[in-house]
C-alpha cells in the first residue's frame, strides 16, 4: 500500500525555490532540481507557476514576508521602542547567523526580477528603522540617518557572517554584549 503524496502548494514551491537561492543563488532557481527537491513532477510546478520568472517572483514575495514583513510585526509588539530596537537587532543577527537567503538576494540585485523587490524592502526596512529612531525622540533626518547607518551596519554584519569571518557571538552574553555596545552607538545623541 503506498501512501499518498500530499499535494504541494504554491508557498511550498516559493519555500523551495527561496532555500535554493540561498544556497546557490539566483541560477539554482531551476524546475527540474526543485521538482528533485520536492519528491515531485514539474507538472506540479506547472500547475503553480506559468514559467521560472514566476517562481522567483513568489520566492521574493516569500522572503519579504518572512523576513521583513513577520519581523517588524514581531518586534512591533514590544511597547517600549529602545527594547524594540534591541530586540530587532538581535533577531536580524539571529536570522543572518541561521539563513542565508538575505546576502543571496543583494548577490542578485543587478537580476530584473530582484532589483524591485530588493528596493522595496531596503526602503521598508530603513523606514521601520527611522521610525524606531524617531519614537526614541530624534528628529525626522537624524532618525532617517541612524536607520540607514543600522541597516547597512546590518548587511555588513551578514557579508561578514556569508564569508564566514562574523566574529559576532551566536548567543548568549557575547551576543547581548555586542547588541548593547550597538545600541549605544546608534542611539548616543
Amino acid at each position: 500500500m503506498t501512501t499518498p503524496t500530499r499535494r504541494l502548494s504554491r508557498t511550498d514551491w516559493a519555500a523551495a525555490a527561496l532555500a535554493a537561492i540561498a544556497e546557490s543563488g539566483m541560477s539554482a532557481v531551476a524546475v527540474e532540481p526543485l521538482a528533485r527537491r520536492l519528491a515531485t513532477t514539474k507538472g506540479s510546478f506547472y500547475w503553480h507557476f506559468a514559467n521560472r520568472e514566476a517562481l522567483i517572483e513568489a520566492a521574493l514575495e516569500l522572503w519579504e514576508q518572512e523576513h521583513t514583513e513577520a519581523v517588524i510585526a514581531r518586534v512591533e509588539r514590544e511597547v517600549d521602542p529602545r527594547q524594540r530596537l534591541r530586540l530587532l537587532l538581535t533577531s536580524a543577527i539571529i536570522l543572518a547567523q541561521e539563513d542565508l537567503i538575505d546576502a543571496a538576494v543583494l548577490a542578485g540585485a543587478r537580476h530584473p526580477l530582484v532589483a524591485p523587490v530588493l528596493a522595496r524592502v531596503t526602503e521598508r526596512r530603513v523606514d521601520y528603522l527611522a521610525q524606531v529612531f524617531r519614537q526614541l525622540g530624534f528628529p525626522p533626518a537624524q532618525a532617517r540617518d541612524r536607520g540607514l547607518l543600522a541597516y547597512t551596519a546590518y548587511l555588513g554584519q551578514t557579508q561578514l557572517i556569508q564569508a564566514g569571518l562574523s566574529a559576532v557571538p551566536s548567543h548568549g552574553p557575547g551576543m547581548r554584549r555586542y547588541v548593547d555596545r550597538i545600541l549605544g552607538i546608534l542611539t548616543n545623541p
